[in-house]
């Protein structure tokens, strides 16, 4: 049996609880985070040009009038959903304090971080596949992405010359083709494993494959920086 519970009377005359100013502030940030998430599905799957903001909208929890306050346009949107991209992949890099290991750890641990980091987020391979496709147009707008880039760079920089005066990293290496080519070991293995586990009739994003694949990025990198 299921007891009823009575509601306590209002007292005449009180005012109802105030919401804090927070309360808002915080309203529109879930429902822009919502939207953005949405939004990186769609695009990722279907691109630019085959991406619906009503489909955005409703998996957002949301109405277009309101993904149109936030964000302006469609196009506005996308860019906002690449720089979120790039945006979250930086704050974790930045979160490895590269500067404070070993600097062959710190490569190590970058290698292997750029690595995971696709694994749990392949939707920034079909994002960033289908801004190439268009010569970089909406990245060419970002007035932050440049930022971001430039500050990854420089602790590169720093780790190298580290090793260098430790004597454990080869001299004259260029800090952002090294993050390139640590970048590309892995996004390439990503974005063609479809057609390259046909071609080779091996599974390639399989645990086990995965796994030796990221090792082998790490002896890559690794044999590359070190003294010889």
């Amino acid at each position: 049996m299921s007891l009823a519970v009575t509601p306590k009377p209002k007292r005449a005359g009180a005012a109802p609880k105030a919401k804090t100013r927070l309360e808002p502030v915080r309203d529109a940030e879930r429902t822009q985070q919502a939207i953005l998430a949405a939004a990186e599905a769609e695009f990722a799957s279907k691109g630019l040009a085959g991406a619906r903001v009503d489909v955005i909208a409703e998996q957002a929890g949301a109405n277009k009038r309101m993904l149109y306050y936030y964000f302006g346009s469609k196009d506005d949107l996308y860019l906002a959903v690449l720089e979120r991209a790039y945006g979250g992949m930086r704050a974790k890099e930045s979160e490895l304090n590269l500067a404070d290991l070993e600097p062959l750890e710190a490569i190590r641990t970058l290698v292997e971080f750029k690595f995971d980091y696709y694994t749990a987020h392949q939707s920034i391979i079909s994002l960033l596949a289908g801004e190439n496709l268009s010569g970089a147009k909406f990245l060419k707008k970002s007035r932050k992405l440049r930022d971001m880039q430039t500050s990854l760079v420089d602790v590169i920089r720093r780790v190298l010359a580290a090793g260098e005066a430790k004597g454990v990293i080869r001299k004259g290496l260029d800090p952002l083709h090294l993050y390139l080519s640590i970048s590309a070991l892995g996004y390439f293995y990503f974005s063609n494993a479809a057609t390259l586990s046909v071609a080779f009739g091996r599974q390639l994003l399989s645990e086990e494959e995965r796994n030796d694949r990221r090792q082998h990025c790490v002896d890559v990198i690794r044999s590359y920086v070190t003294v010889r």
